[in-house]
Protein backbone atom coordinates (compact mmCIF):
# COMPACT_ATOMS: atom_id res chain seq x y z
CA UNK A 1 0.00 0.00 0.00
CA UNK A 2 1.21 3.69 -0.42
CA UNK A 3 2.60 5.64 2.43
CA UNK A 4 -0.11 7.72 4.47
CA UNK A 5 -0.16 11.48 4.86
CA UNK A 6 0.82 12.06 8.41
CA UNK A 7 0.49 15.35 10.78
CA UNK A 8 1.87 15.76 13.74
CA UNK A 9 -0.08 17.26 16.76
CA UNK A 10 -3.64 15.46 16.65
CA UNK A 11 -5.07 14.82 19.86
CA UNK A 12 -8.18 13.12 21.15
CA UNK A 13 -10.44 16.14 21.06
CA UNK A 14 -8.42 19.99 19.39
CA UNK A 15 -10.11 23.13 21.05
CA UNK A 16 -9.21 24.30 18.13
CA UNK A 17 -11.63 22.08 16.31
CA UNK A 18 -14.68 23.12 18.53
CA UNK A 19 -13.48 26.66 18.10
CA UNK A 20 -13.99 25.86 13.93
CA UNK A 21 -17.51 24.76 14.51
CA UNK A 22 -18.63 27.61 17.20
CA UNK A 23 -18.08 30.49 14.74
CA UNK A 24 -21.44 29.96 13.39
CA UNK A 25 -21.44 29.74 9.81
CA UNK A 26 -24.51 27.46 8.78
CA UNK A 27 -22.08 25.65 6.14
CA UNK A 28 -19.81 24.76 9.28
CA UNK A 29 -22.69 23.24 11.18
CA UNK A 30 -24.21 21.38 8.17
CA UNK A 31 -20.79 19.26 8.19
CA UNK A 32 -20.43 18.60 11.97
CA UNK A 33 -22.56 15.55 11.93
CA UNK A 34 -20.16 14.00 9.37
CA UNK A 35 -17.27 15.35 11.61
CA UNK A 36 -18.77 13.57 14.02
CA UNK A 37 -18.94 10.62 12.54
CA UNK A 38 -15.21 10.14 11.75
CA UNK A 39 -14.57 10.55 15.15
CA UNK A 40 -16.32 7.78 15.96
CA UNK A 41 -15.10 5.78 13.52
CA UNK A 42 -12.89 4.12 16.69
CA UNK A 43 -10.84 4.73 19.81
CA UNK A 44 -7.34 5.76 17.43
CA UNK A 45 -9.24 8.77 15.81
CA UNK A 46 -7.31 11.88 16.51
CA UNK A 47 -8.02 15.69 15.46
CA UNK A 48 -6.52 18.88 14.33
CA UNK A 49 -6.60 22.23 12.49
CA UNK A 50 -4.88 21.27 9.47
CA UNK A 51 -4.31 23.85 6.11
CA UNK A 52 -7.63 25.83 8.12
CA UNK A 53 -9.83 23.03 8.47
CA UNK A 54 -10.84 20.06 11.20
CA UNK A 55 -8.97 17.11 9.86
CA UNK A 56 -9.52 13.53 11.22
CA UNK A 57 -6.44 10.97 11.82
CA UNK A 58 -6.00 7.02 12.93
CA UNK A 59 -3.00 8.53 15.46
CA UNK A 60 -1.16 10.71 13.02
CA UNK A 61 -2.33 9.32 9.36
CA UNK A 62 -4.66 11.90 8.12
CA UNK A 63 -8.04 10.25 6.64
CA UNK A 64 -10.69 12.96 6.52
CA UNK A 65 -11.35 16.37 6.77
CA UNK A 66 -14.48 18.90 6.66
CA UNK A 67 -14.49 22.37 5.16
CA UNK A 68 -16.96 25.17 4.41
CA UNK A 69 -17.39 27.77 1.44
CA UNK A 70 -18.95 30.46 0.44
CA UNK A 71 -21.77 28.18 -1.66
CA UNK A 72 -21.29 24.62 -0.43
CA UNK A 73 -19.17 22.45 1.91
CA UNK A 74 -17.08 19.24 1.63
CA UNK A 75 -16.11 16.16 3.25
CA UNK A 76 -12.68 15.03 1.57
CA UNK A 77 -10.41 11.79 2.19
CA UNK A 78 -6.61 11.71 1.80
CA UNK A 79 -7.40 8.35 -0.27
CA UNK A 80 -10.60 9.24 -1.43
CA UNK A 81 -9.21 7.66 -5.11
CA UNK A 82 -8.92 4.47 -3.56
CA UNK A 83 -12.46 3.93 -2.16
CA UNK A 84 -15.52 2.06 -3.51
CA UNK A 85 -17.97 4.67 -4.63
CA UNK A 86 -21.01 2.64 -6.05
CA UNK A 87 -23.62 5.72 -5.36
CA UNK A 88 -20.80 8.04 -7.17
CA UNK A 89 -20.61 10.71 -4.39
CA UNK A 90 -16.99 11.14 -4.73
CA UNK A 91 -15.72 13.91 -6.93
CA UNK A 92 -12.35 15.13 -8.42
CA UNK A 93 -9.85 14.25 -10.28
CA UNK A 94 -6.31 14.10 -8.29
CA UNK A 95 -4.35 11.16 -7.96
CA UNK A 96 -5.43 10.36 -4.15
CA UNK A 97 -7.57 12.98 -2.58
CA UNK A 98 -11.50 13.03 -3.42
CA UNK A 99 -14.10 15.14 -1.67
CA UNK A 100 -18.44 15.12 -1.20
CA UNK A 101 -19.57 18.46 -1.94
CA UNK A 102 -22.85 19.31 0.40
CA UNK A 103 -24.99 22.17 -1.34
CA UNK A 104 -28.18 23.32 0.99
CA UNK A 105 -31.09 21.50 -0.66
CA UNK A 106 -29.18 18.08 -1.45
CA UNK A 107 -28.74 16.18 1.31
CA UNK A 108 -25.97 13.16 0.57
CA UNK A 109 -27.33 9.57 1.21
CA UNK A 110 -26.57 9.28 4.23
CA UNK A 111 -25.59 5.22 4.06
CA UNK A 112 -23.29 5.69 1.36
CA UNK A 113 -21.25 9.13 2.87
CA UNK A 114 -21.43 6.68 6.46
CA UNK A 115 -19.84 4.44 4.46
CA UNK A 116 -17.61 6.11 2.20
CA UNK A 117 -16.23 7.19 6.23
CA UNK A 118 -16.11 3.83 7.54
CA UNK A 119 -14.23 2.66 4.01
CA UNK A 120 -11.55 5.47 4.74
CA UNK A 121 -11.09 4.56 8.71
CA UNK A 122 -10.56 1.30 7.32
CA UNK A 123 -8.17 2.15 4.61
CA UNK A 124 -5.95 4.29 6.41
CA UNK A 125 -5.87 0.99 9.46
CA UNK A 126 -4.54 -0.88 6.40
CA UNK A 127 -2.42 1.58 5.30
CA UNK A 128 -1.00 1.31 9.04
CA UNK A 129 -1.33 -2.22 8.92
CA UNK A 130 -2.98 -2.44 11.79
CA UNK A 131 -5.92 -3.96 12.54
CA UNK A 132 -9.59 -2.61 13.25
CA UNK A 133 -10.48 -2.07 16.53
CA UNK A 134 -14.10 -1.27 18.56
CA UNK A 135 -15.20 2.32 18.54
CA UNK A 136 -14.47 4.89 21.17
CA UNK A 137 -16.64 4.26 24.33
Amino acid sequence: MESVFRLSGAVRRDPAVEAWFAQGDPLRAMVRPWFEALRDCGADVRELIHDGRPTACVEDAAFAYVDAFAGHADIGFFHGAALDDPVGLLQGAGKRMRHVKLRWGQPPDPAALGGLIAAAYRDVRLRLQRPIGPAAP
